[in-house]
């Protein structure tokens, strides 16, 4: 099992024909993502390769997900085209086969056009928006697996720790940590740093809670909003695995923000020292340094009777 995607699904790119879309969907295919197609419209019909695949160009999505019945679309987009991009996979997706998976990776689309785009979203209640501004998800498998964004696949190895973040590179640190002591992940998920998304930690955190390969869970928060502070009130009342949580920015100067849109202290809210306070009082396993979220993780599993040493 995982979340959200399996080790094989189907997957078309949106965007396939750009810069973006061509060079990230080579790296896809390479670590063994089923890329059954792409969309660009006007290209209808070409064909573009893709690592040592060929894969057809479709008009529309509508199109794509008819032809193809893939289940997951990833988007190259440029940033002011990502709304109404998401908004035609998320209604081809519904209408074609009643549900799908979109992960847009466009960073910089304005916030109107987001808060637009989540309204929409409540038209398509079977359909899941990850992002923007993320680097994606993915579920490692025993032999290649599921790569939907720019992640590095090598870091990757299929096992039983669930991964959400909201910092990309922060992501692949707490991958490659779980990956040198021995784990694996069952999902990783970057939902990305803006202040409008489509899915957020306790959505992914009662999907790891529901998944019966995912045995523990390492949640990166940063400053900015009160989502960390959310998620570990739903860890205390609900959560029965071991979760492991760092908080990046504890440096940052109030009112500066700091790489994501989200990352700003303002009014005195959203800082370092009151999320990791939720954490603590939450029963997670705070790593003070993002290079001890490995031996955090094996303490806690231990802690947990799920590993010996």
């Amino acid at each position: 099992m995982s979340i959200w995607v399996g080790e094989d699904a189907k997957v078309l790119i949106q965007g396939v024909t750009g810069r973006q879309g061509t060079f990230h969907g080579s790296k896809m295919v390479e670590y063994g993502t089923d890329i059954v197609g792409g969309v660009t419209p006007g290209k209808g019909g070409m064909t573009v390769s893709l690592h040592d695949r060929m894969v057809p160009v479709y008009n529309s999505m509508e199109e794509a997900v008819g032809e193809t019945m893939a289940e997951v679309s990833v988007i190259y987009v440029p940033p002011p085209y990502a709304g109404a991009a998401i908004k035609e996979a998320a209604s081809a997706f519904q209408s074609v086969r009643g549900g799908g998976l979109v992960v847009c990776i466009t960073e910089g689309i304005p916030i109107l056009d987001m808060v637009d785009v989540v309204n929409a979203m409540a038209s398509y209640p079977d359909v899941r928006l990850i992002g923007p501004n993320c680097p994606g998800i993915i579920t490692p498998g025993s032999n290649g697996g599921s790569k939907i964004g720019i992640m590095p696949g090598h870091i990757h190895r299929k096992g039983r720790i669930g991964i959400v973040s909201k910092s990309g590179t922060l992501t692949y640190e707490a991958v490659a940590q779980t990956t040198g002591i021995g784990e694996g992940q069952s999902t990783c998920i970057g939902i990305g740093g803006d202040p409008v998304q489509g899915t957020g930690f306790i959505d992914c955190l009662e999907a790891f809670e529901s998944d019966p390969q995912t045995e523990a869970i390492v949640l990166i928060g940063e400053i900015g909003g009160s989502a960390e502070e959310e998620a570990a009130e739903w860890i205390s009342a609900n959560g029965t695995k071991p979760v492991v949580g760092f908080v990046a920015g504890s440096t940052a100067p109030p009112g500066k923000r700091m790489g994501h849109a989200g990352a700003i202290i303002s009014g005195g809210k959203g800082t370092a020292a009151e999320k990791i306070s939720a954490f603590r009082s939450a029963g997670i396993h705070v790593a003070d340094d993002p290079s001890v979220i490995g031996q955090v993780l094996a303490d806690a599993l231990i802690e947990a009777g799920l590993r010996d040493s």
